[in-house]
């Protein structure tokens, strides 16, 4: 055998080595790939940084899976979970069952649970200026409140007040214009009020109040009981589709509108701080964007689902429908105003946000008094109402 012969034998040894090297490196990665994918969202592949998929703990103010209420945090969490491709996990946990529905912020500002739901003005005791981010009494719609917090400087504000709390605030929804509540006796005038136990938080428990009622505190998930036990008189709770839900027209017999104390009921996503500045940027961006989307997603659920409620309600469970007596609403307008003076000269950021509140209320009534409201009452005077009073 010639020497150069030897050469090319060697030479195409070396080259079926690096081919068989090839070849077994390329089945190794499809061989990864294939196991990456048939692992499905969050395998190691897809999560980026460190290979972990990161898990936040969302506690309520209100009972697991309550419709409306309960379903808008599930649905922050599913937005989350799918625009992350499975990278980020938030596992929700209703009122009760990590800690208490009042403590909700609490346990996100010390870091117990990354983020919560439910309403700003749980946190009155604490925070006096906290209640103008759910619902001021004949304050402004929802129309007006995303406006207001979007657009109008409200949001800003609401970042302001919450920033002591290392918490970071979002819109968490709404249930639009609410009903009055459930009493268990009719109410014909102002004197009916008097010495009446009602669940109302907020701002409009002091107006109840200093109307002659007198208002309680009590979580969604203990109405029910609390008014067929006789603990309490009446009740506010939300609106037809929620209401329904909870039972509510099976221990009371009148049901009141309109919803003077919560006219745009406003509810919240706090997130803490920490936490969120903790995440890759993508990661924040997918938070604040499943907040303002599930935002929107629970108005068009109570808009979509309200008027069936009520009208079950009314044909079905024989509710009868009431509009509060013009006595009542005046009296409890001008308690509006007195407490609202009171909060403001009592507490420095309370007047700072209710300046910004008031200004854009003032410039917005002006511009839907010729647009939502006279299209509304032109569309009742011509088509009739549906509603007889």
């Amino acid at each position: 055998m010639s020497r150069s012969a030897g050469i090319n034998r060697e030479a195409l040894a070396v080259l079926v080595l690096a081919a068989a090297l090839v070849l077994l490196v390329a089945l190794w990665a499809f061989e990864r790939v294939t196991s990456d994918r048939a692992a499905g969202p969050g395998n190691a592949g897809e999560l980026g940084q460190g290979g972990e998929r990161i898990e936040w703990k969302l506690v309520t103010t209100w009972p697991k899976n309550l419709p409306g209420l309960g379903r808008t945090p599930e649905v922050f969490a599913q937005m989350i979970r799918e625009m992350s491709a499975g990278r980020m996990e938030v596992r929700v946990y209703g009122a009760g069952e990590i800690i208490p529905a009042f403590e909700v912020f609490d346990a996100v500002s010390s870091g117990v649970a990354q983020v919560g739901h439910g309403a700003s003005y749980y946190w009155k005791g604490k925070i006096p200026s906290s209640v103008f981010f759910t619902a001021v009494p004949f304050g402004m719609t929802v129309q007006e409140m995303n406006g207001w917090l979007h657009y109008g400087g409200g949001m800003e504000l609401w970042q302001e007040v919450y920033a002591p709390a290392g918490l970071v605030p979002f819109a968490g929804g709404s249930t639009g214009v609410q009903m009055a509540g459930w009493f268990n006796r009719e109410i014909k005038s102002l004197e009916d009020l008097k010495g009446l136990r009602m669940r109302i938080p907020g701002l409009a428990g002091e107006v109840f109040s200093a109307a002659g009622g007198e208002a309680v505190r009590i979580p969604g998930g203990e109405v029910y009981t609390a008014l067929q036990t006789g603990v309490i008189d009446a009740v506010e709770w939300v609106g037809p589709y929620n209401d329904l839900a909870l039972g509510l027209h099976e221990i009371a017999e009148f049901y009141y509108y309109p919803g003077w104390h919560e006219p745009g009921s406003m509810l919240e996503f706090i997130v803490n701080q920490d936490a969120l500045e903790a995440l890759p940027e993508d990661l924040q961006a997918i938070v604040r964007y499943a907040a303002r989307a599930a935002n929107q997603d629970m108005l068009d659920e109570f808009t979509a689902r309200n008027n069936r409620a009520l009208r079950e309600m009314i044909e079905q469970h024989n509710v009868k429908l009431r509009r509060l007596p013009d006595d009542v609403l005046e009296a409890l307008y001008l308690g509006s105003e007195k407490v609202m003076a009171k909060l403001i000269a009592e507490d420095a950021m309370a007047a700072k946000v209710n300046a910004s509140f008031q200004a854009f209320l003032t410039d917005v009534r002006a511009y839907h008094e010729i647009s939502e409201q006279s299209y509304i009452n032109a569309r009742r005077d011509l088509m009739g109402p549906l509603i007889k009073e």
